[in-house]
């Protein structure tokens, strides 16, 4: 008689093979270098000719654009998270922390790519919400800390981060990305420079929170 744990083992899935894996992760990444450059419409046979697959390779991990788009802005969450966690571990400074982030974040087009989705799919998949508030987590760590050790201003929130590191890294309209680039760092370290205390002046409006915020802007 066949035990349950040899039925459950007999059923499961087999796991994808390396190869396959690869591919998947090359398709991902050209689609979000595509994504920046082009906007999510860009056709399917152009990211698949920048990630080296054919188009049956292409649709076979994703057959509609909507899975496309989420893998990309999965993968990109993912990466920022990565980034703010080794920020975090690696910096004694709290505000060289987040000031890493901020840069790493950048580096990313956080805000190029999130001026080019446009939003069709599903925002509130289960994978999307977990390495969301992951990455919010870890972005609420830094900034606590910087805040408690007197090197963040106390009047800024993360949403005030967040959305200021989505605005300063979008392309100015009918400005090319690579012409826009070489200036982001530079206004960053600016915006960063008015965030370390002691404050020089008095913030006008209300802290800004990602609830807030994630009601009328792309995943952060």
């Amino acid at each position: 008689m066949t035990s349950d744990t040899g039925t459950a083992t007999a059923r499961r899935a087999p796991r994808p093979r390396a190869d396959a894996l690869r591919n998947r992760e090359r398709i991902v990444t050209a689609a979000r270098e595509m994504f920046v450059e082009s906007g999510s419409q860009v056709p399917y046979d152009e990211i698949a000719r920048r990630a080296g697959v054919g188009n049956a390779t292409l649709y076979r991990n994703f057959p509609e654009r909507a899975d496309l788009v989420r893998e990309v802005v999965l993968s990109l969450m993912a990466r920022v998270a990565e980034l703010a966690e080794r920020a975090a571990a690696e910096e004694a400074d709290t505000f060289a922390a987040l000031r890493r982030f901020v840069h790493g974040a950048a580096d990313e087009r956080v805000g190029a790519l999130c001026l080019m989705l446009d939003g069709a799919f599903d925002r509130d998949h289960p994978d999307l919400v977990a390495e969301r508030d992951r990455l919010e987590g870890v972005v609420q760590g830094i900034v606590d800390r910087a805040q408690r050790a007197g090197r963040l201003r106390a009047d800024v929130g993360v949403g005030d981060l967040m959305l200021a590191v989505s605005q300063l890294t979008r392309p100015l309209p009918g400005t090319a990305c690579a012409a826009f680039t070489p200036f982001v760092h530079r206004h960053l370290q600016l915006f960063l420079d008015g965030l370390e205390a002691p404050a020089r002046s008095e913030l006008p409006g209300t802290t800004a929170t990602l609830e807030a915020l994630r009601r009328d802007s792309c995943p952060s």
